[in-house]
C-alpha cells in the first residue's frame, strides 16, 4: 500500500546494510580503545541507529533526544525545540550524534551548540543521509551514509506526516503526496 507511493526507489534494504556495515567499520577504527555514546535523534534515525550499534564492535552507550523543526511540513520552520533531551550527562564523553538526514542544516547546527555547551571530550556527527543542495548553515559531517539529490524522501525511519518509517529501503516520495508538483 505504502509502495504505491514511491516515485522510486533510492537506495535498496542491502545498500543500506552494506553502507551501514561501512559505517561501523569507520567507527570501530576510530574509537579504538574509547567506549563512545551514540546519540539518535529521534524520530527518523532510530531504525538506523538500531543497524548502526549492532555492527559496531566496540564497547558503546546509547542514549537519544527528540528535536521538533519540521511539523506535518516537508521543509524546515527554522525553528528548534528540544522535545526530549538526553538521559545522562555528557561531560568528558566522546558523543556521536547519530541523524537520519543533513537537510539546510539548521536543526544540526543548533543541536550540535547544545551538546558542545555540555563539555563533551568530542563531538562528531554521523548521518545516513546527506542533501548538501539544501545546506544554509555550515555542519561539518564526520560519518556520511550517501549524498543525496533535492527530492523528499522517505523510508527506514525518514517520513512524511509519521508515515513510510517502516519501508525497508529509501524512496523518492511522488509530489502528489505531499502537494509539490
Amino acid at each position: 500500500m505504502l509502495e504505491q507511493d514511491i516515485e522510486r526507489v533510492l537506495f535498496s534494504e542491502e545498500q543500506l546494510k552494506q553502507r551501514v556495515a561501512e559505517i561501523a567499520q569507520q567507527i570501530d577504527r576510530d574509537y579504538e580503545g574509547k567506549e563512545p555514546l551514540l546519540v539518535s535523534v529521534l524520530r527518523g534515525s532510530f531504525v538506523f541507529m538500531a543497524d548502526l550499534v549492532r555492527q559496531i564492535t566496540l564497547p558503546c552507550t546509547v542514549d537519544f533526544m527528540a528535536v521538533s523543526s519540521y511539523g506535518s511540513g516537508t521543509t524546515s520552520s527554522g525553528q528548534v525545540k528540544i522535545v526530549k533531551d538526553l538521559s545522562e550527562q555528557i561531560e568528558g564523553k566522546d558523543v556521536i550524534v547519530v541523524e537520519d538526514i543533513l537537510d539546510s542544516g539548521n536543526t544540526l547546527s543548533y543541536l550540535l551548540k547544545l551538546l558542545e555547551a555540555r563539555h563533551p571530550a568530542s563531538i562528531r556527527l554521523c548521518t545516513l543521509l546527506d542533501k548538501p543542495e539544501r545546506r544554509t548553515k555550515p555542519v561539518h559531517v564526520d560519518y556520511s551514509g550517501f549524498s543525496i539529490p533535492d527530492a523528499f524522501v522517505v523510508g527506514y525511519g525518514l517520513d512524511y506526516d509519521e508515515k513510510y518509517r517502516n519501508l525497508p529501503y529509501i524512496g523518492i516520495l511522488k509530489p502528489r503526496v505531499y502537494g509539490g508538483e
